[in-house]
This record gives structure tokens, sequence and C-alpha cells, in this order.
């Protein structure tokens, strides 16, 4: 009897019965090293004793009351969160795509009460920024927007790592309000922004009036070794988006604004059933105190450049490795030819990572990995990446 699931996703034929630390188990009892965490999702691995008992002993109080009412452990999440980033505000969401969706929003009521009929905001090609038709409008990935047409008008994609071109943009569409980016793209390919051109959109902004605005939707909550990853800039945003590993599984989304961006949403303005739940923000709290008692910033930045620096060395000179690169536990291996099929060989051999933009190896393990895990991703990898090579040649 077929599914009944709507067929939009390509899965890899396995399904996982329960995990410990960076490893998953199917049912035949094979284990996985999983290199992916749930795209960037599972920052502290699976089944933490910390952030499990968070939630269970939450879901025994309540799971849900609404915002209608207050919420203690959201307040207690966005005052960590706001002390984490210099931020002033914060407000919760389910997810990645409704947190950029709330930053759009926000920089469109920006604009609104400033004058400005039609306010318009740049963002870069080849961002993700999700699925939502707003957020789509903001993604520079004309595969994800095929078929969606029309899309929200009001956005202009310029090419990533250019301030001359935002500039430019800027300079052509007066109505801008806001500027949104990856410092560190992820589905775009694993492309770290240079913290030069971070810092001169931070001036750029401040001095046009205009909304800097970070998704760190992927490249948040530790996973470079900064809590943030502007932070390697040493710049504060006005808005930051944030989802992922926030709750280590559990869904969820934030916005925080600051400066100029604070204080812009108002009752009425905004809103969610779900958002900032109970459950989701217990969890939330859990992540957080894990990250800061188990140094995992401080592992995530160092295990990070070992395993950048072991995969360089394996793969120097290889024909058709174009790149590896990132920053911490956010790394990708650019090959010169479409490699997608890498997913399913590395699933076969016992390592789960996946493939964006094409030609990507994608890895985002959780932040607890260590050294020796690092070495058999290594282990692992390599091997599959200089086969697959060899038979294209």
């Amino acid at each position: 009897m077929p599914s009944p699931l709507i067929n939009i996703y390509s899965r890899l034929p396995v399904s996982f019965t329960h995990g410990q630390g960076v490893w998953l188990f199917d049912a035949q009892g094979r284990k996985y090293l999983d290199a992916l965490a749930g795209i960037g999702v599972s920052c502290l691995g699976h089944n933490h004793p910390r952030l499990v008992k968070a939630i269970a002993d939450q879901a025994a109080r309540v799971i849900h009351t609404s915002n209608i009412y207050e919420v203690p452990q959201q307040a207690e999440l966005a005052q960590r969160l706001a002390a984490l980033s210099g931020m002033e505000e914060v407000a919760f969401a389910n997810s990645g795509s409704e947190a950029n969706e709330g930053a759009i929003k926000l920089a469109r009521y920006y604009g609104h009460k400033k004058g400005n009929d039609l306010p318009h905001i740049i963002s870069m090609d080849s961002s993700w920024h999700g699925r939502t038709l707003g957020t789509l409008a903001a993604t520079g990935s004309e595969k994800a927007r095929k078929g969606f047409d029309p899309l929200p008008a009001g956005f202009t994609q310029v090419p990533y790592n250019s301030l001359e071109a935002v500039t430019r943009a800027g300079d052509a569409e007066p109505r801008t309000v806001a500027v949104l980016l990856e410092v560190l793209q992820g589905e775009g390919g694993i492309r770290p922004s240079d913290l030069d051109y971070v810092r001169g959109l931070r001036e750029l902004c401040t001095a046009r009036g205009w909304l800097l605005m970070i998704d760190e939707v992927q490249s948040g909550i530790g996973r470079t070794g900064k809590w943030f990853a502007h932070q390697w800039a040493d710049i504060r945003p006005d808005v930051m988006t944030l989802a992922k590993g926030l709750a280590g599984g559990v869904p969820i989304g934030a916005v925080l604004a600051a400066g100029p961006a604070a204080g812009v949403l108002t009752p009425g303005s905004h809103g969610t059933t779900f958002g900032g739940g109970p459950l989701a923000c217990a969890a939330g709290l859990a992540v957080i105190e894990s990250l800061e008692q188990e140094n995992l910033l401080q592992n995530a930045e160092a295990v990070g450049a070992y395993l950048r620096d072991a995969l360089s060395a394996e793969l120097a000179g290889v024909a058709g490795v174009a790149e590896v690169r990132g920053r911490g536990l956010m790394l990708g291996i650019e090959l010169d030819r479409p490699c997608g099929i890498l997913a399913t060989r590395a699933m076969q051999a016992g390592l789960l990572i996946n493939v964006t933009r094409e030609r990507v190896v994608r890895l985002l393990p959780p932040l607890i990995l260590s050294r020796d895990e690092a070495d058999e991703v290594v282990r692992l990898l390599v091997p599959l990446i200089k086969q697959f090579l060899a038979d294209q040649a």
C-alpha cells in the first residue's frame, strides 16, 4: 500500500531507533556517526542527559499554555539570549523560516513607521532563509523559488561578500530599509563571509539608516566556536534570527532586535500560537546551560579546526577537490562536480552527511564531537571522496 505522505522528500533508506552521543542506531543495530546532527539541530548529540531531563520534567508539569499568559521559561530564555548576544528584545517562533519571516515583517514595519510605503530588503545570492513565500523571496536560490511565483515583491539579491554590490543596490533602490544575510552561508555551500565585509555592512547600514539583519539559524548557538557567527567580526546586528540548535531538537525559532529595531513590533503586529512555549524554552535553557558548563563553544572551535585541517591534509592535491572551508563545526568540502551520491555512499559506510549546492559535502556534527570521533569522520569520508573522484576520472 503506498504511503499517504506527500512526496516532498527524497529520503535515504534508513530509519533510526535511538541515539547516544554522536551515534545513531537503526533497527538492525547498525551504528552511524552522525556528522549532520539533523542539519545542525542536535547540537548536544543524542540522549544528552541534561536535555532529556529538562524536556521530561517540563512535559510532566505543563507543555503548552499560550502567549495569552505569562510563560516564565520564555522570559528566562529571552533573558539568557539577550545577555549572550547584547541584543535588547526577543520574540519566539517555531522554526528558522518563521524567525526569518518575523525579521522581514519587522523590517517592513520599521519602513512603514518611517513613512516608506514600499520598504525594500537587500539579500544575497546563494542565501537560504526559508520556505515560506516571504523567506523564499529573500532566498537566493532559483531552484527553491521555481514554481512559486508570484513571490512577494520588495527584495533584491546581490553578490555575497561584495560591499560594493550592496552599496550599488541601495543607491538604485532608495526605499531600502534593511540588509539580510548569513555571515556563514549554510545551504549556499558553507561559504564564510569576509569579516571586513561584515564590518563594512555594519558601518553602511548605520550610515544609511538601514537595519542590519543577520540570519544565524544554522551558524548560531555555538556552532562556529562563538555563540553567534557574526561575533567573529565583533559587531552587533539590529536583528538576528535563531532556530536549529537552540533547543537541541525541539522546534523553536527566535527573532532578536536591538538599536533602531528595538520597540518596532508592538501588540497585534506579530504573534504565534506555539512559539516560545514552556517545553521548547525549557529545552533551550538546558542547551545553553550545557554549552556553557561543558565548554562546547571551545570544543567546537578546537575540534572544528582539527577536523578541517585533517580533511585538508588528506585531500590535498586530490584532483577534483576544490576547497575545504568553514568555521568551527560548520564545514564544507567543495568538489568540482555534482556529488549527491556521496550522501548515500556515506550512509552505507556508517556516516551521516549531506550534499548542498550539488557539489559541497556538508558537515554539521554535534558540538560534543571529540578528536577521536573527528578522526573517524576522516577515516570514513576521505576514501569515499577519493573513490568517487577516481570513478569519475
